[in-house]
């Protein structure tokens, strides 16, 4: 199940509060970390999205606790489904399933720098990136080539609970993943999971 909030700047500040007001003491605690108000909107409705999948895909109606992985993956309490969040500028998103899964989501429209492709793409996911080009509209096609790249490294990485790490370059050759990207005007996710036999 994929869930998914991209109207996270239409919500007023009085609806913002009142779900801040209906979160458990430690989620709220963690939203109200925050220094900014994006990152309080963006941690609440994560958690939202994540409790309305758990409630519509499996009934469970009890506001989840996380425990933490080795390396910060938040999970819940066996035999509850795996899960996963994510959140840009533009949208949080929220994958639920009964196997491991990982999802990652990031805006567009922002320019990529060459320090970053290098960094964390090899050689043939860079000569991708570069063949994408420029469309006849100019718009910069080789930047949304860059973030499908990404957001399907960033979602196998959830995937395994390992975050980024120093072969994040060739993880997407590291396992046999099942990687479904989609796309708006204003986003690209994408999620992952092991294949069917694993």
């Amino acid at each position: 199940m994929i869930l998914i909030d991209d109207h996270i700047h239409d919500y007023t500040p009085e609806q913002i509060a009142h779900w801040l007001d209906e979160l458990p003491e430690w989620r709220r605690r963690q939203a109200l970390a925050y220094k900014f108000d994006l990152g309080r909107r963006q941690s609440l409705l994560a958690y939202r999205l994540l409790c309305q999948g758990l409630r519509e895909g499996y009934g469970i109606t009890e506001l989840p606790t996380f425990e933490y992985g080795e390396h910060g993956k938040p999970r819940l309490q066996p035999p509850l489904p795996h899960f996963s969040l994510s959140h840009c500028r533009e949208a949080v998103c929220c994958a639920i399933s009964d196997r491991p899964v990982g999802i990652d989501i990031e805006n567009t429209g922002r320019k990529v720098g060459d320090g970053i492709v290098r960094y964390s793409m090899n050689e043939e996911e860079q000569r991708q990136i570069e063949e994408a080009g420029s469309l006849p509209d100019g718009r910069n096609e080789s930047d949304r080539a860059f973030l499908r790249l990404w957001t399907q490294k960033e979602a196998v990485a959830k995937l395994l609970g390992t975050g980024i790490r120093d072969d994040f370059k060739y993880i997407l050759a590291q396992g046999d993943f099942h990687i479904e990207t989609r796309e708006s005007d204003r986003w690209v996710m994408s999620i992952a999971s092991h294949r069917l036999g694993r």
